[in-house]
């Protein structure tokens, strides 16, 4: 039986073929929504990356203006259709990814093919940095949650910069530790019997780290409200958790019911009382 996987282009849909042992590519094929993007060297790039967009990152900004220009030569910027596979597992990429609009996440598959979610990269971060030092495969998918617009930076230039450049592996350092953190953390909210607790402390890591300081700051204690912009679906914060989607929207009527989070339409919602969804999160208190 053909599988007919189906690739984003500027100008629609292009068939790709057999589904192949792309696990990802098999497992959303039998969904009617498998997406595949071809390499970022022979795909069609949508607009000249300049220094000054480069210059936007935190981990590139320090960099001279000279060497900024050499690697935006060598860059491509596109965009992605949500669900849009960035990065492929089990492929070398050969290229380092900058999210410059919208979310991504990080996602695997268990041996029986169930869907595992990962972490989630927001604009300003980049994904891929695994290939700087080991030259070894992705180790996992990283699909676009939303439409994204990202910057593809090569790995061996990156690489020569990096090895030149202190200032780079020192960030690079600290971006893979604070990956591991919060991955050793994902993982130990799968051990909470309590699954509202599960989604709470899901929705306090989305939130903006300022919002999150000034709730135990007395001194900024009127800071009562939050924002996360292109929030997750309840399908994508399931997977995360390892419950279902109908779980994750019982707590989220819970949630909304107490006017503890409301939806602003498809791209905003809103935190109303960060206090409230702190104590649900640390388990001072409990949703019922």
């Amino acid at each position: 039986m053909l599988v007919c996987v189906m690739a984003i282009t500027r100008s629609g849909f292009l068939p790709l073929g057999e589904a192949g042992s792309n696990r990802y590519n098999q497992q959303y094929a039998q969904k009617g929504a498998a997406f595949s993007l071809p390499s970022w060297v022979s795909g069609q790039r949508l607009m000249v990356v300049t220094p000054e967009l480069l210059s936007a990152f935190p981990i590139l900004k320090p960099l001279p203006r000279p060497v900024l220009t050499s690697l935006a030569e060598k860059s491509a910027l596109k965009k992605f259709a949500r669900r849009g596979v960035v990065l492929s597992a089990g492929e070398r990429e050969d290229v380092v990814c900058f999210l410059f609009e919208g979310r991504l996440q990080g996602v695997d598959f268990t041996i029986d093919g169930r869907e595992v979610g990962l972490y989630f990269i927001e604009p300003g971060d980049f994904c891929g940095e695994l290939g700087l030092f080991d030259e070894g495969p992705q180790p996992e998918y990283v699909i676009a949650l939303t439409a994204t617009v990202v910057v593809f930076v090569p790995t061996q230039a990156l690489r020569e910069i990096m090895l030149k450049t202190p200032g780079v592996i020192n960030v690079l350092g600290m971006k893979l530790a604070s990956r591991v953190r919060q991955m050793t953390y994902q993982r130990s909210l799968l051990g909470l019997p309590n699954i509202a607790q599960r989604v709470c402390c899901q929705l306090w890591l989305l939130l903006p780290d300022i919002d999150k300081a000034a709730v135990d700051n007395i001194k900024e204690s009127l800071v009562k409200s939050s924002l996360i912009t292109n929030p997750p679906t309840h399908m994508e914060i399931a997977i995360m958790l390892n419950v279902s989607r109908e779980t994750v929207t019982r707590v989220f009527q819970s949630l909304q019911n107490r006017q503890i989070v409301k939806r602003d339409g498809p791209t905003r919602l809103l935190i109303n009382d960060l206090k409230a969804l702190k104590q649900f999160a640390d388990g001072s208190d409990e949703l019922g």
